[in-house]
């Protein structure tokens, strides 16, 4: 099928004028429509949904029709607007919230105008919105029942797992790699027994299961290009049953580094601990008072945490011969797992500091 053809299989508003590609995601295929609806342009987004990795579209997509449902709902309730402050799917001709056709998975979103995703801070005030943003997401989603959401990416933040993972890995020894990096094997073996931690608080319920984003980055919020306040939540594809230590977490990995993540000179690399306040204090904002006192005394451990789990994952894969992620030259796993692990070292001196941090800005 041509693109319009599958476009008209979703109810827009007015007659399709353009659809052209949009946006860099890497793993789904994004366009945008252009419909005109009585002389006003219409937006929309259409997604082709990477089946390859996601492999059930069917679970993925109820995922996100419950969450959006359920947060549609509670921003009309606190007289927001839902047409912006959330995604919406648009349905298809008969009804179905994505199409499921002969040559793959697709499904349509309202445009959210006036809005720009950034791929880095240019303040810390933007970066204090986005904390703000993932902070209001668990709110909002605070009474919503995670446990009846499709495990999209089993045993994702499943640290005591990835440490296994990471174990056979090391006894396999398949490409021969392990003795030229002890120093990094050593990193994750002296840290081993914290990998349980979270997973057992979870299902012990010291803490509680929480609707999770599992890709807390910048560029996942929508922000407006008027006022520079944080607008929408986007990238839904990932919503899991979690905690919410793995969101502030991966956001604090990937939002506070000094350098790249594949930068090699380590020199370069380090944890900024004035981003890191800025983002608490928009996350603790947004958050209010529905963190509980233990996940708030956790909030430095999931960021050491998050980014442990991340730099394990670039080494075992390194050690199992780079068949997961794209690399771009034989070390680059290796250089990725390093800056990890250096922030990792930064932040466990830091700790101290960061538990400051958080209980300053604490409601609870």
């Amino acid at each position: 099928m041509v693109l319009i053809d599958i476009a008209k299989q979703f109810k827009l508003e007015g007659e399709i004028k353009n659809i052209e590609p949009y946006g860099n995601g890497h793993i789904n295929t994004t366009f945008l429509i252009e419909c005109d609806n009585n002389g006003t342009t219409t937006r929309y987004v259409l997604q082709k949904i990477n089946t390859n990795i996601f492999t059930n579209a069917d679970g993925l997509m109820n995922n996100i029709k419950s969450v959006t449902s359920f947060l549609r709902e509670k921003i009309i309730a606190n007289n927001g607007d839902p047409d912006r402050e959330t995604l919406n799917l648009v349905p298809t001709v008969d009804g179905k919230c994505y199409l499921n056709g002969v040559d793959g998975a697709y499904r349509v979103y309202k445009f959210v105008e006036d809005t720009v995703a950034l791929q880095i801070a240019e303040s810390k005030e933007v970066f204090e919105g986005a904390g703000f943003a993932f902070g209001n997401f668990v709110k909002m989603l605070n009474d919503f029942d995670a446990s009846g959401l499709f495990e999209v990416i089993k045993n994702f933040h499943n640290t005591a797992d990835r440490f296994n993972k990471f174990i056979n890995a090391l006894d396999k020894d398949s490409q021969k790699r392990a003795d030229s990096v002890r120093d990094e094997i050593d990193f994750v073996l002296k840290r081993s027994a914290m990998c349980d931690h979270i997973v057992n608080l979870i299902e012990n319920k010291t803490i509680p299961l929480r609707v999770t984003h599992n890709d807390t980055k910048l560029n996942n919020v929508l922000i407006s290009s008027k006022t520079g306040r944080p607008i929408c939540v986007i990238d839904l594809d990932t919503i899991m049953p979690g905690s919410l230590l793995y969101d502030f977490g991966d956001a604090i990995r990937s939002g506070c580094n000094t350098g790249l993540e594949d930068e090699p000179d380590l020199s370069k690399v380090g944890f900024d601990i004035g981003l890191f306040e800025s983002f608490t204090k928009g996350f603790m904002s947004g958050v209010g008072n529905c963190i509980t006192a233990v996940e708030r005394d956790l909030m430095s451990l999931g960021a050491i945490m998050m980014t442990f789990e991340c730099g394990m994952r670039f080494l075992t894969d390194y050690l199992e011969g780079d068949v997961y992620f794209k690399t771009h030259y034989p070390e680059h796993n290796l250089v990725r797992c390093r800056t990890q692990f250096k922030m990792v070292a930064d932040m466990e001196n830091l700790r101290d500091k960061m538990d400051e941090i958080v209980r300053k800005y604490s409601k609870v």
